[in-house]
C-alpha cells in the first residue's frame, strides 16, 4: 500500500535522492542553488509550489510529485501544473505514479482548480501508458525559447 503525504522539513534526506533520480532520468543537471531553492519553496506555505512524497508499506520514500498553481486566461480558477513526477524505477507500473497524480488532482479540486496538466518527453513511453489511462492527451506541443537569465 502506498501512502502519500506533503513533504516536511525532515524529509530532505529522502526527497533528495528521488529528486536526483528524476534529474538523472531526464539527463539534466541543476546547480545546487536551484535544488536548495526548490526545496525551500516546497516548504514555504506562501509559495504556490507544493510537494508530496510516496512511501511504501515499509516507510521508504519511493516517489515524488511537485505541482504549482497559476493564473490562467482560460478560467477564473487557478490552473494546476504537475511540474515533476518521479517514481523509483523498480516500482514503476505498481500504482505509485497513479497515487501521486490522484493526490495532486485531489489538492487541485480542493483548491478550486478546474484542471491539472503536465508534460512528458515524447520518449517516455512508460509514463505515457499511465498518463493515457488517467488523463486526456491534448495534442499540444511545448516550445521553449530561453532568455539567457
Amino acid at each position: 500500500m502506498t501512502t502519500i503525504r506533503r513533504v516536511e522539513e525532515a524529509d530532505h534526506a529522502v526527497w533528495l535522492p528521488l529528486w536526483q533520480g528524476y534529474l538523472t532520468f531526464y539527463e539534466a543537471e541543476l546547480p545546487a542553488a536551484v535544488t536548495r531553492t526548490t526545496w525551500q519553496r516546497l516548504l514555504d506555505p506562501a509559495e504556490p509550489v507544493h510537494g508530496a512524497l510516496a512511501f511504501d508499506e515499509d516507510g521508504r520514500a519511493v516517489g515524488l510529485a511537485h505541482w504549482l498553481f497559476h493564473r490562467s486566461t482560460w478560467s477564473e480558477g487557478n490552473s494546476c501544473y504537475l511540474n515533476d513526477l518521479f517514481v523509483d524505477p523498480g516500482l514503476r507500473g505498481k500504482g505509485v505514479g497513479r497515487a501521486l497524480i490522484d493526490h495532486v488532482h485531489a489538492d487541485a479540486a480542493a483548491k478550486g482548480s478546474p484542471k491539472v496538466y503536465w508534460l512528458t518527453h515524447e520518449t517516455n513511453t512508460t509514463a505515457q501508458r499511465l498518463y493515457n489511462a488517467v488523463a486526456e492527451r491534448t495534442g499540444f506541443m511545448q516550445y521553449r525559447k530561453m532568455t539567457g537569465c
